[in-house]
């Protein structure tokens, strides 16, 4: 059996807007015989009639009134899903979910993107966790992560990218206790007998070692970056941290020190799949691209 469809419903709400089939068949550019018609298929197909029309008048009838208003928010709901599917299309609306490593919070990278995002883009759903970084090629490639903040160099699938977003260096973290915490900035050769507790990105510990011509005697590898100092606080070792953990966390019983020489480069980089799907998600990584 046929049933109503939406131009039945769009005439019915644009004739008692009007009460006047001329002007209504004006604005919805058909001709007045046909917007009767659709009138008429409309009241049979209900069953009851809509309007009381005279060679003078248009009125509608209690039943009439009764259906327009549930019409009304019938169409409203179809002219908001419109304009959130048209949203939605432009990037405008949708869900992005961002996995993080400490220290992209510590250097402000994610505050400054996230909340000018989110100024910008009210209708995206933003959804932000703490990532450990060895887990984050595989959750990208899963899509339990929609883009991730992460330090270089890692490796990945092919179909990941990265882009720069922060520079930074490196700076050695050790006991305040240490004779090398006399020392303004030690140099890579006084660190051979020193025992290095890891942080997730070790790159900075075995260019430390490359230039002071020594193996590195390594300890823990406790994860986080704050675990990472716990260790150097309690166990007497040392590590190569961010320099911006230096200007957030002040641990007792830890220090901070330049490495003699030329800095070593710290970045952060934000990962993102290249031939990502979700407008949402293409709009997030655009915008911090250009932050």
């Amino acid at each position: 059996m046929r049933q109503l469809e939406l131009h039945h419903l769009r005439c019915i709400a644009c004739v008692a807007r009007h009460l006047h089939f001329s002007r209504a068949a004006e604005e919805l550019e058909i001709a007045a015989p046909s917007l009767t018609r659709n009138i008429q298929e409309a009241e049979r197909l209900l069953g009851v009639r809509l309007f009381h029309r005279t060679k003078r008048s248009v009125a509608l009838t209690a039943a009439g009134e009764a259906y327009l208003a549930d019409i009304t928010l019938a169409l409203e709901h179809i002219a908001r899903g419109a304009e959130r599917a048209a949203l939605a299309e432009r990037g405008e609306l949708g869900r992005v979910e961002i996995g993080y490593i400490a220290s992209a919070a510590y250097a402000g990278v994610l505050q400054r993107t996230i909340g000018g995002f989110r100024e910008a883009h009210p209708g995206i759903d933003i959804t932000i966790r703490e990532v450990l970084m060895d887990r984050v090629p595989a959750m990208l490639s899963e899509g339990q992560l929609d883009v991730a903040y992460i330090r270089p160099p890692m490796q990945f699938s092919e179909g990941i990218r990265t882009t720069t977003v922060y520079r930074d260096t490196f700076v050695l973290a050790l006991p305040q206790h240490s004779e090398l915490a006399a020392l303004a900035a030690p140099t890579p050769a006084q660190l051979r007998e020193q025992v290095f507790v890891l942080p997730e990105q070790d790159a900075a510990t075995y260019e430390v070692a490359r230039r002071g011509r020594f193996t590195p005697k390594l300890g823990s590898q406790p994860g986080t970056l704050a675990a990472v100092l716990a260790c150097v606080s309690l166990g007497g070792n040392v590590a190569l941290v961010p320099n911006s953990l230096a200007d957030c966390i002040a641990l007792p019983g830890v220090v901070y020190r330049p490495v003699s020489g030329k800095p070593i480069a710290s970045e952060i980089a934000l990962a993102y799949r290249q031939f990502e799907r979700a407008a949402a998600v293409r709009t997030f990584v655009d915008y911090a691209k250009r932050r």
